[in-house]
Formats: C-alpha cells, structure tokens, sequence
C-alpha cells in the first residue's frame, strides 16, 4: 500500500511540475495590422513548442508610376494555414524572459491561398488570379512589455502557384506587424 501512495504522490509531483513549464499558450486569439494588411488569427498548442495557426484576413498590394499612370492599391481576402515551431520558447521560459502571448522566436511553413472572390482598390476592374503560396518562414514574436499588445516580423522565401496559368514562380514573404492578442 505504501508503494501506491509513494507512486501517487511521485505522478502528482510530476504532473504539477510538468504544469508549471506549459511553454506555449493553449490557445490564443490575435488581431494584427501591418503596412499592407489587416488580420485574425487564433493559434492552437499542439505541444510544448508547436502551434498551428490559422488566419483570416486581407493582404495589400501598391503599384504605380510612370507606366500605370496611377498609383494603384489594392487589399485582397487571405486565408492561411501554418505549423509554427517556437523554438526558444522553453529557454526564455527557464530564464525569466516574457513568454506572454507566444513571445518567441519561430520557424514556420506558411500555406496562403488568395482567392479571386474580390478585391478592395482605388481602381475599376482590379482583380488578383487564384493563388497558393508555400513558403517557409524565420520570425520573431514579442509582447509589448507584460501587455496584450505584440509586435511580430517574418521573412521567408518559397512558391507561388497560379492555378489558371498551373505555373509556379520564386515567392518571398516579408512582415511587420502590430497586433492585440484577446
């Protein structure tokens, strides 16, 4: 009997002590804006360092000059699908750093696809063709002191795939955002 209470007392040991090193938010909910874009996202803990996020939003675009004759911009609807890996999440846990809201740097595979329901422009008849991006992606994601706002900044470099055209072209994928995390 007395082994049962030591093995008891050693499994709730260890699940308190596995309780206090979560990493990761369990799930969290972000609005982000940036110099081309307004989105949602939620991010879902699949482990101690590992999110899937998904994303809802719009993604902008500016073209001008001498040869449109106009500046034109643009917003078109995106949806997007990423596992993020937060790779240092559980070293600036163990050394007291902020690691409210997911505060991380993160390796992802971001998976975009824009589709041709409409678009948002200062110009008639813009569209943007039925596209797919696949690109992987380094980041960095911070709180903003112990608050809810978070600033985050990717780049990466991958695939475009035009699915009327079936060709791919070289894609490259850089951000700057500021957002609120519910």
């Amino acid at each position: 009997m007395r082994k049962i209470i030591y093995l008891f007392m050693l499994l709730l040991f260890c699940d308190v002590a596995s309780a206090q090193n979560e990493g990761l938010e369990k799930s969290i909910y972000n609005v982000q804006a940036g110099f081309f874009g307004l989105w949602i996202n939620h991010e879902s803990r699949l482990s101690n360092q590992l999110v899937l996020r998904s994303e809802i939003g719009f993604d902008g675009g500016v073209r001008g000059g001498d040869f449109v004759g106009k500046t034109i911009y643009a917003l078109t609807p995106k949806l997007g699908l990423e596992p993020r890996w937060y790779y240092n999440i559980v070293k600036r846990e163990a050394t007291g750093k902020i690691i409210k809201n997911n505060s991380a740097n993160f390796l992802t595979l971001g998976i975009n696809y824009y589709p041709d329901w409409f678009v948002i422009s200062n110009r008639d008849n813009v569209n943007v063709s039925n596209q797919m991006t696949l690109i992987p992606k380094w980041g960095i994601r911070r709180s903003i002191s112990e608050s809810n706002f978070n600033y985050e900044l990717g780049i990466g470099l991958g695939k475009r795939y035009y699915f009327e055209a079936q060709e791919w072209e070289t894609a490259a994928d850089l951000h700057l955002r500021i957002g609120y995390t519910f």
